[in-house]
């Protein structure tokens, strides 16, 4: 939802920008505006003294413009709480077949993820994160490659290992994971 969010707020901000900046640009050129344009020519300011002194006499200007620029503020803190904030899943609901259930700490089960994902042979480290919701969490798994191991065997070994036994061992139905590998940096071999 968040994603979305902020590409469709990104997008619009960057059409009006693009389209005001370029309409702006154009008329500085010498291109003749359109009759309902704000700018009549390249000597025209943005706002006259008749447009700026406009509303000064009323007394609702000062508060909605006040209200407006709040509301602007306020929004723009939490859209960039919300895009910095961290979406780490703290607690894993773990079925025990008993109808009671159990709690796992999120950081328990990541810590298990990458302890076994490094174990694989040719992973130089793993890291693992955990997101979703308590009752179906979801898990992003990034690995650093040795030069000398196939990516494809890499991640068979991932899944049918280390998310295989960590799906099991909290009783999930699934454990949905997105895999990032990178391979170590090295310098080239020679071959004679």
């Amino acid at each position: 939802m968040l994603r979305t969010v902020n590409r469709v707020l990104i997008g619009l901000v960057g059409l009006v920008l693009l389209a005001v900046g370029g309409s702006v640009l154009a008329v500085g050129l010498g291109l003749d505006p359109p009759s309902w344009w704000i700018h009549d020519g390249k000597n025209d300011v943005l706002l006259s003294d008749a447009e700026r002194t406009r509303w000064d006499g009323e007394g609702w200007w000062w508060p909605a413009v006040i209200a407006a620029l709040a509301l602007v503020v306020l929004l723009t803190l939490w859209w960039l709480t919300a895009v910095l904030r961290r979406r780490r899943l703290t607690e894993v609901r773990v079925d025990t077949g008993d109808g009671e259930g159990a709690l796992l700490r999120g950081r328990a089960l990541e810590g298990v993820l990458e302890g076994e994902a490094a174990e694989l042979d040719g992973v130089h480290r793993a890291h693992a994160h955990l997101t979703g919701r308590p009752d179906a969490p979801e898990t992003r798994v990034r690995l650093l490659l040795e030069p000398h191991v196939d990516p494809g065997t890499a991640l068979n070994h991932l899944t049918t290992e280390a998310l295989t036994h960590a799906r099991n061992s909290a009783g999930l139905a699934s454990l949905p994971a997105e895999v990032r590998m990178t391979g170590v940096k090295h310098k080239a071999e020679r071959v004679s």
